[in-house]
């Protein structure tokens, strides 16, 4: 791979530090890469990207490694600014995806249906929100209930899962979607699925291209791996 860096460790293992588990990298150990403590909140998650560095070859790939990434993101990119990464994920409820329906084709209208409205149905039954639908591409006005009440629930998650919860929502264009894998009301296909529900009809019907096979195997990825780092650091 060029350009990148070449491994310069043999082995990589987890280790408890001051405030929760960390990497060391031979009897060195990781930080972030703005050069931050590398602390993460338990066992589970530090051993696993551990072994994302342990499976590393003669070079490094930070794209093999979902987990340190995400765990990077969290460290450096979103602790100085929590407030705006809750203000950046809520902002999808305002035009949350499962919530613009089509008329044609019908048997569309009818997936559209039969996989997004019970996520509507679960959203408010977990969180008491009523959320609006609309056919067409005009956009609708959400109840400032239901937004307020997302905000409450983003900022009462800690970072590492806003961290994964704004990568799924951007994935999937969909909040719900994102809270429901969370959640585990969806596995990663289901919420794959519900997420690319309209690309997949279109393939079905008219055939796909590799490139849009690939950045739908790329969501895909994406959604396992965030549900997966979500999991771990709650072992």
């Amino acid at each position: 791979m060029l350009g990148a860096p070449r491994r310069f460790y043999k082995s990589a293992t987890s280790t408890p530090v001051d405030g929760g588990w960390g990497v060391l990298l031979d009897a060195k150990a990781l930080r972030s890469p703005a050069k931050r403590p590398f602390v993460l909140p338990t066992e589970a998650l530090a051993q696993a990207i551990a072994e994302e560095w342990q499976a590393q070859g003669e070079k490094i790939a930070p794209i093999s490694m979902p987990l340190m990434q995400f765990a990077a993101t969290a460290i450096d990119r979103l602790a100085d600014d929590r407030t705006a990464l809750v203000e950046e994920i809520a902002g999808y409820g305002h035009s949350d995806l499962i919530c613009y329906r089509t008329e044609e084709p019908p048997l569309l209208a009818r997936r559209q249906e039969e996989t997004w409205q019970p996520l509507i149905a679960w959203a408010a039954e977990r969180f008491d929100v009523a959320l609006n639908v609309t056919t067409g591409i005009v956009a609708v006005e959400q109840p400032a209930h239901a937004l307020a009440t997302f905000r409450r629930v983003l900022e009462a998650c800690d970072l590492f899962a806003l961290t994964v919860l704004a990568a799924a929502t951007g994935c999937a264009g969909s909040l719900v979607i994102a809270l429901a894998l969370m959640e585990g009301r969806l596995s990663p296909d289901e919420a794959a699925d519900a997420a690319l529900l309209d690309e997949l009809f279109q393939a079905q019907k008219w055939g796909s291209d590799p490139e849009a096979e690939r950045r739908r195997a790329a969501i895909r990825a994406d959604l396992h791996a965030a549900k997966r780092f979500h999991t771990l650091s709650r072992l």
